[in-house]
């Protein structure tokens, strides 16, 4: 008769934190799937936005959302100037539009459908929802800043899929029965 290998006599040695360089962790951070929103506001006449995939819900009551920014990002800086923040839920088709939000400056907004509301967010034509917010609190998170952000109203009537980032590029969810 053979043994049979006792699962929990198997150790893992896991890797201790003076291991963790930036590269290991970034392949092992994209391993998780997320959305991705484009961020947009409307500063000194012109609209200013970047893409992030660190966005999620926070809160219903009061209602809150959140997303990372690097504190190296040159965007942000301008953007946070706004009185109100759009946010767009991208859909699947736009991957094209998450890389030019990405890209420079300049070039963000070229052949993007969009509107801006009355408090200055900037919510794009094509998004699953569009979220109008103002920042409620930003928490610096090592190299990050968590930027907290109050919902002001919500708008939601696509149905597509969501655009999802994956270890560094873009892939696809399938739709269930």
């Amino acid at each position: 008769m053979t043994a049979t290998p006792d699962p929990l006599a198997t150790v893992t040695t896991l890797t201790t934190n003076q291991d963790l360089d930036p590269q290991r962790l970034r392949e092992a951070f994209g391993i998780f799937p997320t959305g991705v929103v484009a961020v947009a506001a409307e500063v000194d006449g012109e609209p200013v936005g970047l893409a992030a995939s660190s966005f999620t819900s926070v809160s219903l009551d009061p209602p809150l959302v959140s997303f990372s920014v690097a504190n190296t990002s040159k965007t942000w800086p301008t953007l946070r100037r706004a009185a109100h923040l759009g946010v767009t839920i991208l859909a699947s088709h736009q991957g094209t539009i998450c890389r030019q939000l990405a890209g420079p400056v300049e070039e963000r907004f070229a052949g993007i459908g969009l509107h801006t509301t009355e408090d200055g967010a900037v919510l794009l034509d094509e998004g699953l929802a569009r979220f109008d917010c103002s920042i409620h609190d930003e928490v610096v998170a090592g190299d990050h800043t968590l930027v907290l952000l109050r919902l002001h109203s919500v708008e939601n009537a696509d149905t597509s899929l969501p655009l999802v980032f994956h270890r560094s590029g873009f892939g696809r969810l399938e739709a269930t029965a």
